[in-house]
């Protein structure tokens, strides 16, 4: 090969890189076109209402081909159907691709789900993208015999705190948590913008259902559980429990009119340790999972997620987390004056106090010493506003 002063290959060199230049190219039209082939099928299928497969749906998304995924079904029953497909892409990326079937989930609630995870990050905290398909929209989709509705999101690049608790549990360690505290303060942020771009509830709802299927909110369907349950209780019983109700119906008929007045913000709405994400080190760095999130009164929405099945113990759960928010936050007086109100109709007979009451039925100390706390905790004067400043 003679010297090549321009740099240039030539001659037997040249023509060869040639040909593999071609090659790649033609080989990379093949993909693209297998892949445009299969999003063009794809969508065929979908404007003909027939039934499609999770490749296919994959292919309305993005435009590289899918490797392999791996299915978890979410729902909670036959009315709720939610699955998550992780997908591996044939370059190695990876992303979400979920689908659902529920009352919940549908095109307009999504875009809303989108822009409150743009919100978060725009605050310092890490959410998935929440992606359209390749139209711009989030398409109905005919799937395991169901109408989904689907959506894509970023893969997290971070740990869930159930899992590295987990991983912690087994090594015999215990975890900093100071993740806790770091979620709370974020939530307190979003709190503060007081964010108003919807009217769709979040899950936590108060006065209101957050789905056309509910009957009731969440609260009167458990305080009306637990009165179901402590009405079958033996006949000794029977003033008493007719006292926490009556006690419990007069404060929430109190409750309701100065309620919305309360100042509220839109939420992820949704602090379980299956959704709080950590870097390797065990430090807070953000939140996924936004398909129960909305507007939602603050306050409401801070008792709601912290609960703990002993009076004592969860009120002073309450006060470390009213303290912490205070950091980023600034309570209203009448947030303060409306604290004592909430928690009465919020706590005494949520789910996990049904539970106990349930499980305690037989044990006839057990169930007065529990229904006397109870009562105490419907009328005894607890200073929340002290740790509201």
């Amino acid at each position: 090969m003679s010297e090549n002063k321009g740099g240039k290959p030539h001659g037997t060199f040249g023509g060869f890189f040639k040909n593999v230049g071609n090659a790649v190219n033609n080989a990379t039209d093949r993909v693209g076109d297998a892949v445009n082939e299969i999003s063009g099928k794809a969508a065929d299928l979908v404007n003909k209402g027939k039934e499609i497969e999770a490749e296919q749906i994959a292919g309305l998304f993005f435009e590289e081909p899918v490797e392999s995924f791996q299915t978890i079904s979410t729902g909670t029953d036959d009315s709720d159907f939610r699955e998550t497909l992780i997908l591996r892409m044939a370059s190695g990326s990876r992303y979400v691709l979920k689908l659902a079937d529920n009352d919940f989930s549908f095109p307009e609630k999504i875009e809303m789900w989108k822009r409150t995870a743009a919100e978060y990050r725009k605050l310092g905290c890490w959410c998935p993208a929440i992606l359209p398909d390749r139209d711009g929209s989030f398409p109905t989709v005919r799937y395991k015999g169901r109408h989904c509705v689907a959506y894509a999101e970023e893969f997290a690049p971070y740990i869930p705190s159930q899992d590295r608790l987990k991983t912690l549990a087994a090594d015999g360690e215990t975890a900093d948590s100071t993740w806790i505290r770091d979620a709370w303060r974020i939530t307190a942020r979003v709190a503060a913008k007081h964010f108003d771009y919807t009217e769709y509830p979040s899950a936590w709802c108060l006065f209101k259902t957050f789905c056309p299927s509910d009957r009731m909110d969440e609260v009167l369907e458990n305080a009306l559980a637990w009165k179901e349950c402590a009405e079958s209780l033996p006949d000794e019983f029977r003033d008493q429990v007719q006292r926490i109700w009556q006690l419990w119906r007069e404060n929430r008929k109190k409750l309701e009119p100065v309620y919305g007045s309360l100042p509220a913000s839109v939420f992820q709405a949704d602090l379980n340790p299956t959704n709080i994400l950590l870097d390797t080190e065990g430090k807070f760095v953000g939140l996924f999972d936004f398909n129960l999130c909305g507007r939602e009164i603050f306050l409401n929405y801070l008792f709601r997620e912290v609960y703990h099945e002993n009076f004592e113990t969860e009120i002073s759960m309450l006060f470390r987390t009213l303290r912490t928010v205070s950091e980023d936050y600034s309570f209203s007086e009448t947030e303060k004056q409306t604290a004592l109100m909430l928690y009465r109709c919020l706590k005494p007979l949520w789910y996990n106090k049904v539970e106990k009451l349930k499980r305690i039925r037989e044990d006839r100390k057990a169930l007065r010493s529990f229904l006397n706390e109870t009562e105490r905790y419907l009328t005894e004067d607890i200073d929340f506003a002290a740790y509201m400043a």
